[in-house]
């Protein structure tokens, strides 16, 4: 008899940030056997045909029965390692690319013009249990290998991504295994959402970039996402024009129906300025001047498949505040984005390491007077540049989304998209600035309570200003 698996998480695709329970046991040898030990042997593929491999295998990990004969595995903190936020659109080496600019230059996830695979936030994993133990208290122990007969006892693919679970985020219980379900994120219906906790109204600049993430070939490896539908409207909601993106590899997607990591985790570049990047129908709307807002939707071969998200488009800011638009890291391990287009105010903080230089020429044949040189001068100038941002007026929905910003440990600010060249841009760097929060509280408002509401947030930028060396 097998070794048993008595839990185990409940759905086949989850978050990693939670515990990864799993719950081994085999009376027959615990009662009667010495020197037990349940193992686990655990692998992690982007394919989960390998998931039997060796050359997949990341560890084996042992653990004694507790008092009533099982054996626990919390798994998380091994596979979490294995996950990473996508930060830049894809190079996978199966046949799927994302463009910037229609070309495939190397840049930053949010910059993408289509569509976008996971490379770095997605893998399947599986466990092999077994046991060993010793014939008698003071004999050597039988690895499984030298056993009589093997005592595995396999689980199932899973397929885990970058997100966490929040304490309060409710749980399925099924015979003891529990997990959280993702059947809103799976697009296969009008009420489906994009992988995000996003509005489904947002604003940006139409030199805002930004991507909305999905869920692909799930719950089955039949329920791919076929397209991305555009519609544009001007200021009276008429509509001035619309387009059908196809989801496959020619526009950085995959029409690959197999069972790779890299394509159940998607991204499609929704914002403004990655449509100008390539969409020659949104740029002729936008010289035209007549585009307000557009909507779009994600399809499947049985027609609408996601929610209606729409993306307002703002006018400049007459006022001249500086625009600052943010990028984080969300509660699913994708990004969300919000532009501060109200009043910001930008300080320098500045750090100074001084010397003391002798006011002359001391190594030559005469000594002279320098007007340049003596007295206390800075050698060394370390500037960090400190942003206090303001939102516009939002909702409550929308509060309850900052406290993602605010708890992510990866933000960045996003540069707007440079509209005097169209042309491949071969370094993207100038885009993408990293920046650290700084604001240390977050009072959690309510229309009953603050009326208008507004949220104040400071960063830092994390890389010093440049001087030059004395």
């Amino acid at each position: 008899m097998p070794v048993s698996i008595d839990q185990r998480p409940l759905y086949a695709t989850l978050p990693i940030g939670q515990q990864i329970m799993f719950s081994v046991s085999h009376n027959t040898i615990v009662a009667t056997k010495f020197k037990v030990k349940f193992i686990a042997k655990v692998y992690v593929s982007t394919y989960p045909i390998n998931l039997s491999n060796d050359a997949q295998l990341i560890g084996t990990f042992k653990t004694t029965p507790n008092n009533v004969g099982v054996g626990i595995f919390d798994l998380r903190p091994v596979l979490e390692t294995f996950l990473k936020p996508d930060y830049e659109g894809s190079t996978v080496p199966v046949g799927f690319g994302s463009k910037f600019k229609t070309s495939s230059v190397t840049h930053p996830m949010h910059l993408i013009d289509k569509f976008a695979v996971s490379e770095d936030s997605i893998r399947y994993f599986a466990i092999n249990f077994d046991i060993e133990y010793s014939e008698t208290a003071t004999g050597a122990v039988i690895p499984p290998s030298d056993q009589s007969t093997t005592e595995e006892a396999p689980s199932l693919p899973y397929l885990m991504f970058n997100g966490v679970l929040q304490y309060d985020d409710v749980l399925t219980l099924t015979s003891g295994s529990y997990g959280y379900n993702l059947d809103s994120f799976y697009l296969d219906d009008t009420n489906a959402k994009f992988l995000s906790n996003a509005p489904t109204t947002q604003y940006a600049r139409l030199t805002d970039y930004g991507t909305l993430p999905f869920l692909n070939y799930l719950p089955s490896s039949t329920d791919k996402v076929n397209s991305i539908v555009l519609i544009y409207y001007n200021d009276a909601g008429v509509q001035i024009g619309t387009e059908t993106v196809p989801q496959d590899a020619a526009f950085g997607g995959t029409d690959y129906a197999g069972s790779y990591a890299y394509s159940r985790l998607m991204y499609f570049g929704a914002f403004p300025a990655n449509l100008r990047n390539w969409s020659t129908t949104f740029q002729a709307l936008v010289t035209a001047d007549t585009i307000s807002y557009y909507t779009l939707h994600a399809t499947t071969s049985a027609g609408v498949a996601s929610q209606t998200y729409t993306i307002n488009t703002l006018c400049p800011n007459f006022k001249g505040y500086e625009a600052i638009r943010l990028a984080w890291l969300n509660q699913w391990g994708t990004w969300d984005y919000y532009t501060f287009n109200m009043k910001s105010t930008r300080s320098v903080a500045t750090n100074r390491t001084s010397y003391t230089q002798l006011g002359g020429t001391w190594n030559e044949s005469t000594f002279k007077i320098s007007g340049y040189k003596g007295g206390k001068k800075n050698f060394r100038v370390n500037s960090t540049v400190k942003l206090k941002l303001n939102t516009d007026f939002v909702s409550e929905a929308e509060g309850v989304w900052f406290e993602e910003l605010i708890n992510s440990n990866e933000v960045y600010i996003v540069n707007e998209l440079d509209s005097r060249a169209f042309a491949v841009d071969t370094i993207t760097n100038k885009y993408i600035e990293p920046v650290r929060l700084t604001t240390s509280s977050y009072v959690k408002k309510t229309i009953a309570n603050d009326k208008l509401m507004q949220y104040t947030i400071e960063i830092e930028k994390s890389k010093m200003e440049r001087t030059q060396a004395v």
